[in-house]
C-alpha cells in the first residue's frame, strides 16, 4: 500500500493571467475541442442508428480526414493534443454509457458547456516552474498560491476558463506526500442535516454556514438585471450574465473551502467514518428543500471524503438509505413507528432522551460497524 500511495496522482489548480494573445490562442482552442467532440459525438450517433460501433481510432481517422477539408481546416490552427484528448475522453463516456453507469453523451453548448482544453506531455512544456502550451511562445503567467511537490512533473495540464471569466490551469503530478496516515482508534459516525451541516456520533454539531443566503440578495438583483437585458448574445447581457456568474463563482468557493477543511479534519482523526448513503439527485427534486440541500453540499462532501479516506488509509462506510436512523433508540433498539421532521428531541419507552440528530449519528455509527464486522449490508 505504500508504494501505491507514493504513486497516488493529484491535481494542483491555480489561477493564471494570459496576455492577450494566449487568450485568443486559448479561446479559439476550447472552440476547435467542443466542435471535434461534437462531429465525433454526431458520427457515432449516426453509426448508433444504423447498429454499428465507431471506436476512438476511427473517429481518430475521422479528425485526420476533417482536417483535409475547406470547411475545416481551421483545425489545423490549434494544438493536435487537446483535440485528440476530447475524442478520448468521448471514448470514456461511451464506455461509461454501456456500462450503464452514465447516461448518452450529450453535445457540447458554446454557452452551457464547461471551456476547457487538456494537454498530454507532448503538447507542454514545464522547465524551471515556468510552463509552455503548445502554439506559444510565451510561458503562462501562473499565480503559484502553493507549491508543487519536490520534483513534480505534469504528466497531464487541463486549462479552463469558467462563467465568472477566470483562467485556470490544473496539473497531474504525482504527490509523494499522499500516503496512509498512522492508524487510529477512532470511529465516527456522521449524519448531514440542514439545520446543522453534520452532527457526529460525538455529540458534536457543525453549524451550515448557509453561503447561498448570505449572497441571495445580491444574487437576486443581478439575475433580475440579467433578466431585463435583451435576449441575444449582446455586450449588456455578456456583461450581466458574467456578473451572475462572479456571484455565484464566490458561493462556490467558500463552500468548497470550508468542505475541504472539514473533510480533511474528519479523516486525520478517524479510522472509520460511516455516512448514509442518500441519494442527493433526488433529494433535490423537492421543491421546498431543493435550494437549501444544494447550498449545503452534501454530495460534493460525501466526494471528498470518499478520496481522501483513500487516500490516507481510511475507510467510509455507507450505510442504506432506508435504515432507520432517526427513529432508533440507540440505547435499547425500539423502533418508533412515526418521527416528523418537525420533532427534534425524544424520549423512548426504556427512559432515553435522544436528540434527534446525535441518536441517528449513534445509530450509523453502529451499524457501520456491523457491516465492518460482518460484511453484510445493513436494511431496516
Amino acid at each position: 500500500m505504500g508504494v501505491a500511495a507514493n504513486r497516488t496522482k493529484r491535481a494542483f489548480r491555480y489561477r493564471f493571467y494570459p496576455s492577450d494573445v494566449q487568450a485568443v490562442e486559448l479561446l479559439r482552442t476550447f472552440g476547435c475541442v467542443r466542435k471535434v467532440y461534437n462531429l465525433a459525438l454526431a458520427a457515432r450517433t449516426e453509426a448508433w442508428a444504423r447498429k454499428e460501433r465507431v471506436n476512438y481510432s476511427q473517429t481518430s481517422a475521422m479528425l485526420t480526414a476533417w482536417k483535409k477539408t475547406e470547411e475545416l481546416a481551421f483545425l489545423n490552427d490549434v494544438s493536435s493534443v487537446p483535440l485528440q484528448q476530447t475524442l478520448r475522453h468521448l471514448q470514456t463516456a461511451f464506455t461509461h454509457f454501456f456500462a450503464r453507469r452514465a447516461r448518452y453523451p450529450r453535445f457540447k453548448s458554446r454557452k452551457r458547456s464547461r471551456k476547457s482544453a487538456e494537454y498530454t506531455a507532448s503538447g507542454f512544456r514545464f522547465r524551471d516552474g515556468r510552463l509552455t502550451l503548445a502554439k506559444m511562445a510565451e510561458p503562462l503567467d501562473i499565480v503559484w498560491s502553493r507549491p508543487l511537490p519536490d520534483g513534480a512533473k505534469p504528466s497531464t495540464v487541463t486549462v479552463s476558463q469558467d462563467a465568472a471569466g477566470r483562467w485556470f490551469v490544473s496539473m497531474l503530478c504525482e504527490d509523494p506526500n499522499v500516503k496512509p496516515l498512522p492508524a487510529t482508534d477512532g470511529a465516527v459516525g456522521i449524519d448531514v442535516g440542514l439545520d446543522h451541516l453534520l452532527t457526529l456520533s460525538t455529540g458534536e454539531k457543525i453549524a451550515n454556514p448557509r453561503h447561498e443566503r448570505r449572497d441571495r440578495t445580491r444574487l437576486a438583483k443581478a439575475q433580475r438585471k440579467l433578466s431585463r437585458k435583451a435576449p441575444g448574445d449582446g455586450a449588456n447581457r455578456r456583461k450581466a450574465r458574467r456578473k451572475v456568474a462572479r456571484i455565484q463563482a464566490r458561493i462556490a468557493d467558500r463552500r468548497r473551502d470550508m468542505l475541504h477543511k472539514l473533510t480533511t479534519r474528519l479523516v486525520r482523526e478517524n479510522q472509520t467514518l460511516v455516512i448514509e448513503d442518500l441519494t442527493v439527485r433526488n433529494m433535490v427534486k423537492n421543491r421546498t428543500l431543493a435550494r437549501a440541500i444544494s447550498d449545503a453540499g452534501w454530495g460534493e462532501f460525501r466526494s471528498m471524503l470518499e478520496y481522501k479516506a483513500t487516500w490516507y488509509g481510511r475507510r467510509v462506510i455507507a450505510v442504506d438509505r432506508f435504515f432507520p436512523s432517526s427513529r432508533l433508540c440507540s440505547v435499547c433498539g425500539t423502533v418508533q413507528e412515526k418521527m416528523p421532521l418537525s420533532v427534534r428531541t425524544w424520549t423512548c419507552a426504556c427512559g432515553a432522551a435522544h436528540d434527534r440528530d446525535v441518536n441517528a449519528a449513534k445509530n450509523l455509527l453502529a451499524a457501520g460497524l456491523a457491516v465492518s464486522v460482518c460484511g453484510a449490508g445493513v436494511r431496516p
